[in-house]
């Protein structure tokens, strides 16, 4: 699996704000009073479990942020499996910048890899089949670019990233519009020649609704494993299908052998456990 790349003006301006939140007004007084200037510290950020990595370069940006001068030094690519006790950076510089970057340090780390590892959960209970786990829109406010990112670092994919990179026709939009045939009909008169159109169905005869009218993928929502396989079947081929709704470890592996193209899965995102690092110092 290639690296996933983060646009490093987004690291940028996220570091920024969340450190500006922990600093507060008048910065980590705890250091500053404990700690004389000049004094210099060591230390290893190192995984408490197994899991997979995530968030790495927002980690090295909370240090050069607190104190360009602070040596950080990664021992590890994001999306790299890890057994407890692997050490995955290395710091050394300045003790009060050290402490000062500490917690945004490991939040970010912490917070992706738990979604990197959950997702690295799922794709394995379906990797036996050919169908690719991917992400939603239920994300954190304000991280859903770095979010998304972890899902790729965890070997998901990721779905739309906004509501305007393509049109879903959810049963919202459905019953506002006056039925399947006029939404689809609506939104090919709208959509440019690069936006992909996918709709939502709750039952076999919606999907041969849209199978009349087309479209350029389906979401398959909420149906049992046999529902499922025989919507893949009613399709043929002619579009992609999503399988959607309360997937979760327990029933994803039962959902691909439906011979879905897609499983959707909101948990990766809204219900991922946060991974367990710890920074240890030691005074250089």
């Amino acid at each position: 699996m290639a690296v996933p790349v983060l646009n490093p003006l987004l690291v940028q301006d996220a570091v920024r704000r969340a450190l500006d939140e922990d600093l507060g007004r008048a910065g980590d007084i705890t250091s500053l009073a404990t700690i004389p200037p000049g004094r210099t510290a060591k230390a290893v950020i190192a995984a408490r479990e197994a899991g997979v990595v995530a968030g790495l370069p927002l980690s090295r940006e909370a240090f050069r942020q607190i104190d360009p001068a602070i040596a950080f030094e990664t021992l590890v690519e994001d999306g790299t499996r890890i057994e407890p006790g692997a050490v995955v950076a290395r710091i050394a510089g300045e003790a009060r910048g050290v402490l000062s970057a500490e917690r945004v340090a490991l939040n970010y780390l912490g917070r992706l890899s738990g979604i990197a590892t959950l997702t690295a959960a799922f794709v394995a209970e379906v990797a036996h089949t050919g169908a690719a786990i991917v992400d939603t829109r239920k994300t954190t406010p304000t991280l859903r670019a770095f979010e998304k990112y972890a899902v790729r670092c965890g070997g998901g994919m990721n779905h739309r990233f906004g509501l305007d990179d393509a049109i879903l026709i959810k049963d919202n939009h459905i019953a506002v519009a006056g039925g399947i045939a006029p939404a689809l009909q609506a939104a090919k008169r709208a959509a440019g020649h690069m936006v992909k159109i996918e709709i939502e169905v709750d039952t076999l005869d919606q999907l041969s609704e849209v199978l009349a009218e087309g479209a350029d993928v389906v979401l398959l929502d909420n149906m049992d494993p046999a529902t499922l396989a025989e919507a893949v079947a009613m399709v043929g081929g002619r579009m992609r299908t999503e399988a959607s709704g309360g997937i979760n470890l327990k029933t994803a592996r039962a959902v691909a052998e439906s011979g879905v193209d897609m499983l959707s899965v909101g948990a990766l995102t809204h219900s991922a456990r946060v991974f367990d690092f710890g920074l240890d110092i030691a005074i250089g």
